[in-house]
């Protein structure tokens, strides 16, 4: 949603009306996770993405229809339905699609707000039940009162975990029972999709060098809030990084013991030099940083790790720290060196080995 949001405020800026397609629910191998998004306005203009091109004609016919008629409607393509076939989803999966109106006015313009200010935010769409297309917007201040189901204690129990999904990052399909005070046995159960917003994740890159350069530009192609850090001001300038986010001019150790790092967040020590090395490591091991990379060769690793160990680090402390950095993938250039550890940084996110999907038989998409 986030990369095509400034599409959509061009379009309703023209008066166009609009449809947004939601990956919602999947099953097997499928393209796009829950939360893919992909809008069409009223002049068939499409914006993202909800299948990698399996199914996108198909759901914009479906949106058009959806614009025209004003009712949503849930979606589900499968390999073996004759439907999903005949669209093209021959990948062995599942993917169910809500689509429905999209509104400018409140939700959207307090999504457009929290995206742009970085701030978190849940979208919350009921799917199927009474109230088929409700929605509502839960951010970290909110008070919990919300009114999406017509049942106020099934409302509390959506708020509640909106609010729980959001401090995760998750984005989730729930089912519901009535069983408030409005209950009655021939209302079906709601499901509603909670779709999170979180803030970009965060890099932290320490050492203005070359190698720093091109992993920026990697690290923003990925979606990552990037801070280049180094206490060298002739290095760590706008005009060498005009790609970061933020520049800062500090010791790296002192940075990281100053600045909000949580699991997301990825630390990539680049600078292979102890005096800035050692005590950047050793602050970002009592972080809770997902990701801890150290460039250097094996040799410098190994003298590395003896001074670590002669400060008091532990081995549980200094397993966490990746190097040699990156995947094995002969990576000698700035440019394939980035690659190399953006994808070390993704495999280890994603739980994966790392290596090529030729060799393996494992599923190519988390099921």
């Amino acid at each position: 949603m986030k990369e095509i949001v400034n599409e959509v405020q061009q379009w309703f800026a023209r008066s166009h009306k609009v449809a947004m397609a939601t990956v919602v629910a999947t099953e097997g191998s499928a393209p796009r996770k829950p939360g893919a998004v992909m809008a069409v306005n009223d002049a068939g203009e499409v914006a993202g993405c909800v299948s990698g091109g399996c199914v996108e004609s198909a759901v914009v016919d479906e949106a058009i229809a959806v614009i025209s008629e004003g009712t949503p409607r849930r979606l589900s393509y499968g390999v073996a339905d004759d439907l999903g076939l005949s669209v093209g989803l021959t990948c062995g999966g599942t993917i169910d699609i809500f689509v429905d109106r999209l509104q400018p006015g409140l939700i959207f313009d307090s999504l457009v707000t929290a995206i742009n200010q970085q701030r978190p935010i849940a979208i919350c769409t009921v799917v199927s039940g009474q109230n088929v297309g409700a929605k509502m917007a839960i951010e970290d201040n909110s008070n919990g009162a919300i009114d999406l189901t017509g049942d106020r204690v099934l409302d509390r129990l959506v708020s509640e975990d909106a609010t729980a999904l959001l401090a995760k990052g998750l984005t989730k399909l729930c089912y519901y029972h009535h069983q408030g005070e409005n209950y009655q046995e021939n209302i079906p159960s709601t499901e509603v999709f909670i779709h999170s917003f979180p803030p970009p994740p965060r890099m932290i890159i320490i050492g203005a060098i070359d190698f720093s350069q091109a992993l920026c530009q990697a690290g923003k192609l990925l979606g990552y809030h990037v801070t280049i850090c180094d206490a060298r001001s002739r290095f760590a300038t706008i005009a060498r990084f005009p790609d970061a986010d933020e520049i800062e001019i500090e010791w790296p150790h002192h940075y990281i013991r100053s600045t909000a790092i949580d699991p997301r967040t990825a630390i990539v020590i680049l600078t292979h030099d102890p005096k800035f090395d050692i005590p950047a490591l050793r602050e970002a091991v009592r972080t809770p940083a997902g990701y801890i990379g150290a460039m250097g060769s094996r040799r410098t690793h190994s003298d590395r790790i003896r001074r670590l160990t002669e400060i008091g680090m532990n081995q549980a402390d200094i397993a966490r720290i990746s190097s040699p950095i990156g995947l094995d993938i002969g990576a000698n250039t700035p440019e394939a060196t980035a690659i190399s550890i953006v994808a070390e940084i993704i495999a280890l996110a994603s739980g994966r080995p790392g290596g090529r999907l030729t060799d393996g038989d494992r599923s190519i998409h988390p099921r």
